[in-house]
């Protein structure tokens, strides 16, 4: 054991060069909300090409020698992994969504899930440090330990890296579930962690996509079940019968609906008074529709144009006097969002562009109509209050990522060669003109916004 365990140890330094070559480490940057701050770490944290060169080409052999290790040690013993007795009544369970914001909302059934299965469940949540605001918007999930890492500088990660690894080793984790895909630097954190128990997607006889053997609980990947259906599956095949390959073999379906975020008094009168300071009357007289112009997306097929939102918002007003449009982004995105607002010269355009943080973006949105937005964080933190999503969908699929909300509208011009960024490629689509985002006119998107502003 204490060999093993200086192995793992040893390993350690050299888990940072998994992170952020998969299909997690792309947009953790995009949220809207973010204090200054923490967006300005997330714009200069991540060269994603490096990362997924080192994922593939050092992750590979990582989780092979891993994966060599986990035989030797298992050799001879009892196949506790597929045991759900081994589990306990109130198991520590682990779960690993190193980044993408908007999926850690998709997660959320899947975590009510395993509340369901283990009232008594110890839940521990293990993150890039840029995405930890928003677990605290998830309602009432009651973490005993959110591990975060820092992707600021290399010493600061491989510091957290090594820190998070050794505090969950030492609080003996039952299970560890790994909620990225395919993703070799998750995958090793999963093991790392000790648990007995480790539930993963495994790709079985598919090329490419190596991850090792590292899981207990395997599951195939399905990518025509939406994600948080997918998320759900590696919740329900802790109860699956043992011998079963690959999981999991039972329908498991996607919620349509999220818990909802309460905005406090105080809160909601915060963000009115911002409001009204851009001259919005906030006496009941005025709706809000709201446009995230996304100007610093870092994967920019999924960007609309701005001619595009111009010409929706241009549209907007004129055809509806009572309709205030008001522009969202992040601190980094402000500069360009109010350039843009000055050129609409509107008396009824507000910028909000990194006026806020990621809570009070919510508490917005309860006091909003509509918010109009390329697939991305904010189309899924929206889907917590009852406002209408209108999400536009290019290089990525509705069917996979649209927000779980009764009032979602997912647009798309559904072109052939669509979706192109998705987890078979590792989101790194060869696609250099994202005319499925230039093929959605802003005539397309009025006639969605249209019925949810009339009666």
């Amino acid at each position: 054991m204490k060999t093993r365990r200086r192995i793992l140890c040893s390993l350690c330094p050299f888990v940072i060069t998994g992170v952020g070559g998969t299909p997690a480490a792309v947009s953790f940057g995009t949220a809207v909300g973010y204090d200054a701050a923490v967006s300005a770490r997330a714009g200069r944290t991540m060269n994603i090409a490096a990362m997924r060169w080192l994922d593939r080409w050092v992750g590979t052999p990582l989780c092979l020698a891993l994966t060599a290790v986990r035989k030797l040690a298992d050799r001879g013993r009892r196949a506790i992994g597929r045991d759900t007795a081994a589990i306990g009544k109130s198991p520590r369970v682990l779960f690993v969504k190193l980044a993408e914001m908007g999926s850690t909302v998709l997660a959320l059934p899947a975590i009510a899930r395993l509340q369901e299965l283990y009232p008594g469940a110890r839940l521990h949540y293990l993150c890039f440090a840029e995405n930890r605001a928003v677990l605290d918007l998830l309602p009432e999930i009651p973490w005993e330990g959110v591990h975060t890492v820092r992707t600021g500088s290399l010493p600061a990660f491989v510091a957290d890296v090594c820190r998070a690894v050794w505090r969950l080793r030492k609080l003996r984790m039952d299970v560890a579930i790994d909620m990225e895909i395919f993703s070799r630097a998750s995958a090793i954190l999963v093991y790392l962690s000790g648990a007995r128990v480790r539930v993963g997607m495994h790709r079985f006889r598919a090329e490419g996509l190596n991850c090792g053997d590292l899981f207990t609980h395997r599951l195939t990947y399905n990518n025509h079940r939406h994600t948080s259906a997918t998320f759900l599956s590696l919740v329900e095949a802790l109860a699956a019968p043992a011998g079963q390959v690959p999981l999991l073999k039972k329908p498991v379906r996607p919620p349509t609906q999220l818990p909802a975020f309460h905005a406090t008094t105080s809160e909601r009168a915060t963000v009115l008074a911002r409001l009204r300071e851009g001259g919005y009357p906030g006496d009941g007289r005025g709706r809000i529709v709201i446009l995230n112009v996304n100007a610093s997306d870092l994967v920019p097929l999924r960007r609309w144009s701005m001619d595009r939102f111009e010409e929706l918002a241009r549209r907007c007003l004129a055809e509806y006097p009572d309709v205030y449009v008001v522009l969202t982004g992040s601190p980094a995105e402000a500069p360009i969002v109010d350039a843009f607002a000055r050129k609409l010269d509107h008396p009824r355009v507000i910028s909000m562009a990194g006026r806020t943080t990621l809570r009070e973006l919510l508490v917005l949105y309860t006091l909003s109509d509509v918010l109009i937005t390329n697939d991305s964080g904010p189309a899924h933190f929206a889907a917590l209050t009852p406002i209408h999503i209108i999400s536009l969908f290019g290089p990525e699929t509705p069917e996979l990522y649209a927000p779980l909300s009764p009032h979602a509208h997912p647009v798309t011009a559904a072109l052939a060669c669509s979706p192109c960024i998705h987890v078979f490629n590792y989101r790194n689509s060869p696609c250099r003109d994202n005319l499925c985002m230039k093929a959605i006119s802003a005539d397309d998107v009025f006639a969605v916004l249209r019925p949810t502003l009339e009666p």
